[in-house]
């Protein structure tokens, strides 16, 4: 999927990846991850492509690897896991998450985002 490209208010740059996933257990669940990299190419779609593919279930070397958020019930509950090399601190985590929440609201913005990277 597109990534999105986000500047928290301390300045740390990350580009985030949305990948959604079904799960079969007697019924259909589905969840939205969110893997979440440093963005050292300062906003440029074609480096995430080498991410797009990041399976949660092995061990992500990437260095600039800050793990995924899961929303398993949007706007009432989410998952942050840090299993990469780097970890966002907690305050970094809500703003990650209320950026994204007004993102999954508002899906006009995410055009928005996309078009001021163009």
């Amino acid at each position: 999927m597109t990534p999105l490209f986000i500047k928290l208010n301390g300045g740390l740059e990350l580009m985030v990846i949305p990948d959604t996933t079904a799960h079969l257990d007697g019924h259909t669940i589905l969840t939205y991850t969110y893997s979440i990299f440093r963005d050292i190419g300062a906003g440029n779609p074609l480096l995430s492509r080498s991410k797009e593919s990041t399976l949660h279930l092995e061990q992500i070397d990437d260095p600039e690897y800050y793990g995924f958020i899961t929303f398993e019930k949007p706007g009432k509950l989410f998952s942050y896991t840090a299993d990469g090399q780097r970890e966002l601190e907690s305050y970094q985590v809500n703003e990650l998450i209320e950026h994204l929440s007004d993102i999954r609201d508002n899906p006009a913005s995410w055009n928005q985002l996309q078009d001021n990277k163009d």
